[in-house]
Protein backbone atom coordinates (compact mmCIF):
# COMPACT_ATOMS: atom_id res chain seq x y z
CA UNK A 1 0.00 0.00 0.00
CA UNK A 2 1.25 3.46 -0.90
CA UNK A 3 2.84 4.93 2.29
CA UNK A 4 1.63 8.40 1.30
CA UNK A 5 -1.93 7.06 1.26
CA UNK A 6 -1.56 5.76 4.81
CA UNK A 7 -0.08 9.08 5.94
CA UNK A 8 -2.97 11.04 4.44
CA UNK A 9 -5.55 8.72 6.02
CA UNK A 10 -3.86 9.26 9.40
CA UNK A 11 -4.06 13.01 8.84
CA UNK A 12 -7.82 12.68 8.40
CA UNK A 13 -8.09 12.21 12.16
CA UNK A 14 -5.93 15.18 13.12
CA UNK A 15 -7.82 18.10 14.62
CA UNK A 16 -4.71 20.28 14.45
CA UNK A 17 -4.29 19.70 10.73
CA UNK A 18 -7.97 20.29 10.18
CA UNK A 19 -7.65 23.72 11.81
CA UNK A 20 -4.62 24.47 9.64
CA UNK A 21 -6.49 23.56 6.47
CA UNK A 22 -9.56 25.53 7.52
CA UNK A 23 -7.62 28.70 8.28
CA UNK A 24 -4.81 28.70 5.69
CA UNK A 25 -5.15 31.79 3.45
CA UNK A 26 -5.89 30.00 0.18
CA UNK A 27 -7.01 26.59 1.33
CA UNK A 28 -10.69 27.45 1.03
CA UNK A 29 -10.19 28.08 -2.67
CA UNK A 30 -8.71 24.61 -2.99
CA UNK A 31 -11.50 23.05 -0.93
CA UNK A 32 -14.01 24.77 -3.21
CA UNK A 33 -12.54 22.88 -6.15
CA UNK A 34 -13.66 19.60 -4.59
CA UNK A 35 -16.64 20.67 -2.43
CA UNK A 36 -19.71 22.59 -3.61
CA UNK A 37 -19.97 24.70 -0.47
CA UNK A 38 -21.46 24.44 2.99
CA UNK A 39 -25.11 25.33 2.31
CA UNK A 40 -27.97 23.80 0.38
CA UNK A 41 -28.24 26.89 -1.82
CA UNK A 42 -24.57 26.62 -2.79
CA UNK A 43 -24.89 22.91 -3.54
CA UNK A 44 -27.94 23.42 -5.75
CA UNK A 45 -26.25 26.26 -7.62
CA UNK A 46 -23.15 24.20 -8.42
CA UNK A 47 -25.30 21.23 -9.42
CA UNK A 48 -27.22 23.47 -11.83
CA UNK A 49 -23.99 24.66 -13.43
CA UNK A 50 -22.86 21.07 -13.94
CA UNK A 51 -26.20 20.03 -15.41
CA UNK A 52 -26.19 23.03 -17.72
CA UNK A 53 -22.78 21.89 -19.00
CA UNK A 54 -24.16 18.49 -20.02
CA UNK A 55 -23.36 16.41 -16.95
CA UNK A 56 -25.49 14.61 -14.37
CA UNK A 57 -24.89 14.85 -10.62
CA UNK A 58 -25.16 12.98 -7.35
CA UNK A 59 -25.11 15.22 -4.25
CA UNK A 60 -23.70 14.09 -0.92
CA UNK A 61 -24.33 16.00 2.30
CA UNK A 62 -21.08 15.45 4.18
CA UNK A 63 -21.26 13.83 7.57
CA UNK A 64 -20.68 10.37 9.02
CA UNK A 65 -20.08 8.41 12.22
CA UNK A 66 -23.13 9.94 13.89
CA UNK A 67 -23.32 8.85 17.53
CA UNK A 68 -26.72 10.12 18.63
CA UNK A 69 -30.26 10.44 17.34
CA UNK A 70 -30.27 14.22 17.20
CA UNK A 71 -27.31 14.31 14.81
CA UNK A 72 -28.88 11.58 12.71
CA UNK A 73 -32.10 13.60 12.53
CA UNK A 74 -30.12 16.68 11.49
CA UNK A 75 -28.68 14.68 8.58
CA UNK A 76 -32.16 13.58 7.51
CA UNK A 77 -33.41 17.15 7.60
CA UNK A 78 -30.43 18.30 5.51
CA UNK A 79 -31.38 15.80 2.79
CA UNK A 80 -35.06 16.73 2.91
CA UNK A 81 -34.10 20.39 2.47
CA UNK A 82 -31.74 19.45 -0.37
CA UNK A 83 -34.41 17.47 -2.20
CA UNK A 84 -36.84 20.37 -1.89
CA UNK A 85 -34.19 22.67 -3.31
CA UNK A 86 -33.45 20.36 -6.24
CA UNK A 87 -37.15 19.99 -7.03
CA UNK A 88 -37.72 23.74 -6.91
CA UNK A 89 -34.77 24.25 -9.27
CA UNK A 90 -36.13 21.66 -11.71
CA UNK A 91 -33.01 19.50 -11.42
CA UNK A 92 -34.28 16.15 -10.21
CA UNK A 93 -34.38 14.58 -13.67
CA UNK A 94 -30.57 14.77 -13.77
CA UNK A 95 -29.55 15.00 -10.11
CA UNK A 96 -29.83 12.28 -7.46
CA UNK A 97 -28.49 12.11 -3.91
CA UNK A 98 -25.91 9.90 -2.21
CA UNK A 99 -25.93 9.24 1.51
CA UNK A 100 -23.87 7.47 4.13
CA UNK A 101 -25.83 5.31 6.53
CA UNK A 102 -23.38 6.12 9.32
CA UNK A 103 -24.65 9.70 9.15
CA UNK A 104 -28.17 8.40 9.78
CA UNK A 105 -27.45 6.34 12.90
CA UNK A 106 -26.38 3.00 11.43
CA UNK A 107 -23.40 2.62 13.77
CA UNK A 108 -25.48 2.45 16.94
CA UNK A 109 -28.87 1.36 15.55
CA UNK A 110 -29.12 -0.28 12.14
CA UNK A 111 -32.91 -0.06 12.22
CA UNK A 112 -32.74 3.69 12.82
CA UNK A 113 -30.36 4.02 9.87
CA UNK A 114 -32.80 2.06 7.71
CA UNK A 115 -35.82 4.10 8.84
CA UNK A 116 -34.01 7.38 8.24
CA UNK A 117 -32.82 6.26 4.82
CA UNK A 118 -36.40 5.26 3.99
CA UNK A 119 -37.60 8.78 4.81
CA UNK A 120 -35.05 10.19 2.38
CA UNK A 121 -35.94 7.63 -0.31
CA UNK A 122 -39.63 8.55 0.03
CA UNK A 123 -38.81 12.25 -0.30
CA UNK A 124 -36.58 11.55 -3.30
CA UNK A 125 -39.40 9.64 -4.98
CA UNK A 126 -41.75 12.57 -4.39
CA UNK A 127 -39.18 14.95 -5.82
CA UNK A 128 -38.68 12.80 -8.91
CA UNK A 129 -35.23 11.39 -8.24
CA UNK A 130 -33.52 8.55 -6.38
CA UNK A 131 -30.88 7.68 -3.80
CA UNK A 132 -27.57 5.82 -3.76
CA UNK A 133 -26.19 4.39 -0.51
CA UNK A 134 -22.47 5.09 -0.20
CA UNK A 135 -20.26 2.30 1.11
CA UNK A 136 -17.91 2.92 4.01
CA UNK A 137 -15.27 0.75 5.71
CA UNK A 138 -15.52 -3.05 5.51
CA UNK A 139 -17.08 -3.44 8.96
CA UNK A 140 -20.28 -1.85 7.62
CA UNK A 141 -20.54 -3.73 4.31
CA UNK A 142 -22.97 -6.44 5.38
CA UNK A 143 -25.15 -3.97 7.27
CA UNK A 144 -25.26 -1.57 4.31
CA UNK A 145 -26.19 -4.35 1.89
CA UNK A 146 -28.96 -5.49 4.25
CA UNK A 147 -30.37 -1.97 4.36
CA UNK A 148 -30.08 -1.69 0.57
CA UNK A 149 -32.06 -4.90 0.15
CA UNK A 150 -34.79 -3.62 2.46
CA UNK A 151 -35.02 -0.23 0.75
CA UNK A 152 -35.28 -1.79 -2.70
CA UNK A 153 -38.48 -3.54 -1.66
CA UNK A 154 -40.21 -0.15 -1.76
CA UNK A 155 -37.78 1.86 -3.89
CA UNK A 156 -36.23 -0.57 -6.40
CA UNK A 157 -34.10 2.13 -8.05
CA UNK A 158 -32.09 2.71 -4.86
CA UNK A 159 -28.43 2.41 -5.76
CA UNK A 160 -25.63 0.68 -3.92
CA UNK A 161 -21.84 0.91 -3.97
CA UNK A 162 -19.18 -1.79 -4.17
CA UNK A 163 -15.45 -1.27 -3.57
CA UNK A 164 -12.98 -3.19 -5.71
CA UNK A 165 -10.28 -3.17 -3.03
CA UNK A 166 -12.28 -5.64 -0.94
CA UNK A 167 -11.62 -9.30 -1.70
CA UNK A 168 -15.32 -10.15 -1.45
CA UNK A 169 -16.48 -7.67 -4.07
CA UNK A 170 -16.45 -9.82 -7.21
CA UNK A 171 -18.94 -12.17 -5.59
CA UNK A 172 -21.04 -9.21 -4.42
CA UNK A 173 -20.97 -7.73 -7.94
CA UNK A 174 -22.26 -10.97 -9.41
CA UNK A 175 -25.05 -11.13 -6.81
CA UNK A 176 -26.06 -7.50 -7.40
CA UNK A 177 -25.97 -7.49 -11.21
CA UNK A 178 -29.63 -8.36 -11.73
CA UNK A 179 -32.23 -6.44 -13.68
CA UNK A 180 -32.79 -2.89 -12.45
CA UNK A 181 -29.94 -3.01 -9.95
CA UNK A 182 -28.02 0.28 -9.84
CA UNK A 183 -24.48 -0.34 -8.55
CA UNK A 184 -21.61 2.12 -8.37
CA UNK A 185 -18.21 0.45 -8.57
CA UNK A 186 -15.31 2.37 -7.03
CA UNK A 187 -11.85 1.42 -5.81
CA UNK A 188 -12.39 2.34 -2.14
CA UNK A 189 -10.88 5.01 0.09
CA UNK A 190 -10.62 3.59 3.62
CA UNK A 191 -7.63 2.01 5.35
CA UNK A 192 -8.35 -1.73 5.44
CA UNK A 193 -6.41 -4.81 6.65
CA UNK A 194 -4.97 -7.08 3.97
CA UNK A 195 -7.09 -9.91 5.34
CA UNK A 196 -10.10 -8.29 3.68
CA UNK A 197 -8.57 -5.97 1.08
CA UNK A 198 -6.04 -6.16 -1.72
CA UNK A 199 -2.81 -4.53 -0.64
CA UNK A 200 -1.44 -3.46 -4.02
CA UNK A 201 -2.59 -1.10 -6.73
CA UNK A 202 -2.41 -3.93 -9.25
CA UNK A 203 -4.66 -6.11 -7.09
CA UNK A 204 -7.24 -3.36 -6.67
CA UNK A 205 -7.23 -2.53 -10.40
CA UNK A 206 -7.49 -6.17 -11.46
CA UNK A 207 -10.41 -6.61 -9.10
CA UNK A 208 -12.04 -3.49 -10.56
CA UNK A 209 -11.85 -4.92 -14.08
CA UNK A 210 -13.23 -8.28 -12.95
CA UNK A 211 -16.08 -6.66 -11.01
CA UNK A 212 -16.90 -4.38 -13.94
CA UNK A 213 -17.15 -7.44 -16.15
CA UNK A 214 -19.56 -9.10 -13.69
CA UNK A 215 -21.77 -6.01 -13.63
CA UNK A 216 -21.79 -5.59 -17.41
CA UNK A 217 -22.62 -9.27 -17.89
CA UNK A 218 -25.75 -8.81 -15.80
CA UNK A 219 -28.93 -6.89 -16.48
CA UNK A 220 -28.40 -4.06 -14.03
CA UNK A 221 -27.22 -0.48 -14.43
CA UNK A 222 -23.50 -0.23 -13.56
CA UNK A 223 -22.01 3.11 -12.53
CA UNK A 224 -18.25 3.13 -13.00
CA UNK A 225 -16.62 5.55 -10.58
CA UNK A 226 -13.03 6.04 -11.68
CA UNK A 227 -10.67 8.72 -12.95
CA UNK A 228 -8.08 6.21 -14.12
CA UNK A 229 -7.58 6.62 -17.91
CA UNK A 230 -6.55 2.99 -18.29
CA UNK A 231 -9.62 1.70 -16.48
CA UNK A 232 -11.89 3.99 -18.50
CA UNK A 233 -10.36 2.58 -21.69
CA UNK A 234 -10.79 -1.01 -20.50
CA UNK A 235 -14.40 -0.41 -19.46
CA UNK A 236 -15.12 1.16 -22.84
CA UNK A 237 -13.90 -2.07 -24.47
CA UNK A 238 -15.86 -4.24 -22.03
CA UNK A 239 -19.00 -2.28 -22.90
CA UNK A 240 -18.54 -3.24 -26.54
CA UNK A 241 -17.87 -6.88 -25.68
CA UNK A 242 -21.12 -7.05 -23.72
CA UNK A 243 -22.99 -5.12 -26.42
CA UNK A 244 -24.09 -2.49 -23.94
CA UNK A 245 -25.82 0.57 -25.38
CA UNK A 246 -24.99 4.05 -24.12
CA UNK A 247 -27.45 4.89 -21.37
CA UNK A 248 -27.41 1.38 -19.91
CA UNK A 249 -24.43 2.30 -17.73
CA UNK A 250 -22.61 5.47 -16.71
CA UNK A 251 -19.26 6.88 -15.68
CA UNK A 252 -18.88 8.76 -12.41
CA UNK A 253 -16.13 11.14 -11.30
CA UNK A 254 -15.53 13.38 -8.33
CA UNK A 255 -16.19 17.09 -8.56
CA UNK A 256 -12.96 18.90 -9.37
CA UNK A 257 -11.04 15.91 -10.68
CA UNK A 258 -10.45 15.57 -14.44
CA UNK A 259 -13.30 17.90 -15.49
CA UNK A 260 -12.02 17.94 -19.08
CA UNK A 261 -12.35 14.15 -19.22
CA UNK A 262 -15.86 14.39 -17.81
CA UNK A 263 -16.88 16.69 -20.66
CA UNK A 264 -14.99 14.64 -23.26
CA UNK A 265 -16.93 11.51 -22.34
CA UNK A 266 -20.22 13.42 -22.23
CA UNK A 267 -19.51 14.81 -25.71
CA UNK A 268 -19.15 11.23 -26.93
CA UNK A 269 -22.68 10.51 -25.72
CA UNK A 270 -21.76 8.86 -22.44
CA UNK A 271 -23.70 9.54 -19.27
CA UNK A 272 -21.25 11.15 -16.84
CA UNK A 273 -22.30 11.79 -13.25
CA UNK A 274 -20.33 14.11 -10.98
CA UNK A 275 -20.14 13.18 -7.30
CA UNK A 276 -20.70 16.55 -5.64
CA UNK A 277 -20.24 16.83 -1.86
CA UNK A 278 -21.25 19.79 0.27
CA UNK A 279 -21.59 20.73 3.92
CA UNK A 280 -19.45 21.81 6.85
CA UNK A 281 -17.93 18.36 7.47
CA UNK A 282 -15.65 18.54 4.44
CA UNK A 283 -12.29 17.74 6.03
CA UNK A 284 -12.56 13.94 6.34
CA UNK A 285 -13.96 13.72 2.83
CA UNK A 286 -11.13 15.81 1.42
CA UNK A 287 -8.45 13.70 3.11
CA UNK A 288 -9.93 10.46 1.77
CA UNK A 289 -9.96 11.94 -1.73
CA UNK A 290 -6.30 12.79 -1.35
CA UNK A 291 -5.60 9.24 -0.16
CA UNK A 292 -7.59 7.63 -2.95
CA UNK A 293 -5.43 9.38 -5.53
CA UNK A 294 -2.30 10.66 -3.74
CA UNK A 295 -1.32 12.75 -6.77
CA UNK A 296 -4.17 15.05 -5.74
CA UNK A 297 -2.23 15.85 -2.58
CA UNK A 298 0.37 17.81 -4.55
CA UNK A 299 -2.22 20.37 -5.63
CA UNK A 300 -3.54 20.73 -2.12
CA UNK A 301 -0.15 21.00 -0.45
CA UNK A 302 0.97 23.64 -2.94
CA UNK A 303 -2.09 25.68 -2.07
CA UNK A 304 -1.41 25.42 1.66
CA UNK A 305 2.12 26.77 1.24
CA UNK A 306 1.38 29.37 -1.42
CA UNK A 307 1.49 33.07 -0.52
CA UNK A 308 -0.54 34.13 -3.53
Amino acid sequence: MNPLRNLILAAAGSDALRRLVATAPVSRDVVRRFVAGETTAQAVAVAKDLVDSGLTVTLDHLGEDTTDRSDAEASVQAYLELLDGLKSAGLTARVEVSLKLSALGQAFDERLGLDNAARICAAAEQAGTTVTLDMEDHTTTDSTLRVLDELRRSWPTTGGVLQSYLRRTREDARALSGAGSRIRLCKGAYAEPESVAFGTTHGVDLSYVQCADELLAGEGYPMFATHDPRLIEIISEQVKTHKRAQGSYEFQMLHGIRPDEQHRLAALGETVRVYLPYGSEWYGYLMRRMAERPANAALFLRALTSRS
